[in-house]
């Protein structure tokens, strides 16, 4: 079997040494991964969309899976070339850095880090978590872990997605209404839905209007989930009392971009989450493993929904 890591050059160096590690330990041959191949011999691709990239898989006629390095699809699923099987990346060390970014920034937001006085005695406490309800927009594998992390720190978490879901530790409510009730109930607004044409603009100026006043957001999902200009309009008049926002339309955030000088408004600039070579080229070796072994594969996207 031809692996072909099609990820860019400069990521080679990065991830030769743990993909071929967590292929031996899986009991695959790590002789077949290699960085240039004839494309009519690959039968596997290790992907990540960049310049050096080929977006025409179509000379890749025996490949049989096309392995994301990135938990976010949206810049593959709708090449029409792309007829293998697409598998987008669930690793437990991005999972973890996503925990540790939405716990960190949402306890910095719930005890007002941001406005204690450096120069003036102000012996106001915060509320307790108990009393601060989150909205998590988006119970995926991140949403998930994100959410019931909050929950064991005693934060009233109340998640939202589009289709029907049971999670423990987490209110769960789907569809329009359920988005509505979500959101005015909550004090906090956490974003981690998959970048879709449904979830496009979900906080919009509507949808912003139904937050209590003065909530606040934290988006590492994905720059497309909100309305950039409603959620501006939203910060001037207070309605949202501040944004930690880590992705954007257009990455880098332009330097003329309004969040920049905004007061209320936190940029990080897309640290979130990151993919660990270390524990991902696990991800990717199992599925490698069960592509040999004709199993089904871990995490495979489902086109129509796009994630």
């Amino acid at each position: 079997m031809t692996i072909l890591f099609a990820a860019g050059d400069w990521r080679w160096p990065i991830w030769e040494a743990p993909l071929r590690a967590a292929m031996r330990d899986a009991g695959l041959d790590d002789g077949a991964l290699t960085l240039r191949a004839d494309p009519a011999t690959v039968e596997a691709m290790i992907y990540a969309p960049n310049a050096e990239t080929p977006d025409d898989f179509t000379p890749y006629s025996r490949c049989k899976a096309v392995l994301s390095l990135w938990a976010g699809v949206e810049r593959i699923v709708t090449n029409r070339t792309l007829t293998q099987p697409l598998c987008r990346m669930v690793d437990p060390g991005l999972t973890q850095g996503m925990v540790e970014y939405v716990t960190g920034h949402v306890l910095r937001t719930h005890l007002g880090m941001d406005t204690l006085s450096r120069t003036r005695w102000q012996p106001v406490p915060p509320p307790l978590a108990a009393e601060r309800p989150v909205a998590m927009l988006g119970l995926g594998t991140l949403g998930t872990a994100c959410g019931q992390a909050l929950a064991c720190l005693g934060f009233p978490v109340l998640g939202w997605s589009r289709r029907a879901k049971d999670v423990p530790m987490i209110e769960c409510h789907h569809g329009r209404e359920g988005l509505r009730g979500v959101l005015e109930q909550a004090q906090i607004v956490v974003t981690l839905l998959p970048a879709t044409a449904d979830t496009e603009n979900t906080l919009n100026a509507e949808t912003l209007s139904w937050l209590p006043a003065g909530a606040a957001i934290v988006n590492p999902g994905r720059g497309t989930l909100i309305d950039d200009a409603a959620l501006l309009e939203a910060l001037d008049s207070g309605q949202v009392g501040h944004a930690t926002l880590d992705v954007f339309r257009i990455e880098p955030l332009p330097q003329d971009h309004a969040y920049w000088a905004h007061p209320r408004v936190t940029v990080t600039p897309h640290i979130a989450a990151e993919t660990r070579p270390a524990t991902a080229a696990q991800v990717i070796a199992e599925n490698l493993r069960r592509l040999r072994d004709h199993e089904p594969l871990l995490h495979r996207v489902d086109r129509a929904a796009g994630y």
